[in-house]
């Protein structure tokens, strides 16, 4: 039997000089499944079992801070959000988009302290892959949401905490707490 051989192309420019405003396709359930794994795996193999969260929320931390640039690329938005509540809905739509393919489930203030918002969402990806871990991965988006708040100067720490749902699965609510002075600011502007 003969088998036909295809030919590969090899691509010989740098990726420094391949587009940043031409998406690229969707990544696949499967490679963000094992990029996690890894992620995870490299934490514990690292360290103390119980700072896997924190070094989760840094690794997407770093994320963060790349990803506002990227898709502010990609979208050719100029403009910068000032006000909270328009970066958390830049967040919340624009940004989750663009990761995970779909808007937030909801956004909300806080009714008891005016410097907490919380992002609802019902399915994050990152609870697929947990499987009765006794982690929270959720904290690796946690980590992404509070790089692009830092990289737009909106100082925040961000926690994520697993909510059970009406339908029995698990959902996540990401609690954002902006410091003092990006309260003041918004005021200010307001």
């Amino acid at each position: 039997k003969h088998y036909q051989m295809e030919r590969l192309t090899v691509s010989r420019s740098p990726i420094y000089e391949k587009s940043l405003s031409k998406p690229r396709g969707e990544v696949s359930l499967s490679a963000f499944a094992f990029l996690l794994s890894e992620i995870v795996q490299y934490h514990q193999n690292r360290g103390n079992f119980n700072d896997i969260e924190k070094k989760l929320s840094e690794s997407g931390y770093d994320i963060g801070i790349k990803i506002i640039e990227l898709i502010g690329n990609r979208e050719k938005t100029t403009r910068r959000e000032t006000r909270i509540v328009n970066m958390l809905q830049y967040i919340t739509n624009t940004i989750w988009r663009h990761l995970f393919n779909k808007t937030a489930n909801s956004l909300e203030r806080s009714t008891e302290n005016e410097d907490e918002y919380m992002i609802h969402e019902n399915s994050p990806i990152t609870n697929y892959f947990a499987g009765g871990k006794p982690i929270n991965l959720s904290a690796f988006i946690a980590g992404i949401i509070a790089g692009v708040l830092d990289s737009a100067r909106f100082t925040a720490t961000v926690t994520a905490f697993l909510v059970n749902l009406a339908d029995g699965n698990e959902g996540t609510v990401f609690l954002i707490k902006f410091s003092p002075e990006v309260i003041a600011r918004d005021r200010k502007l307001g």
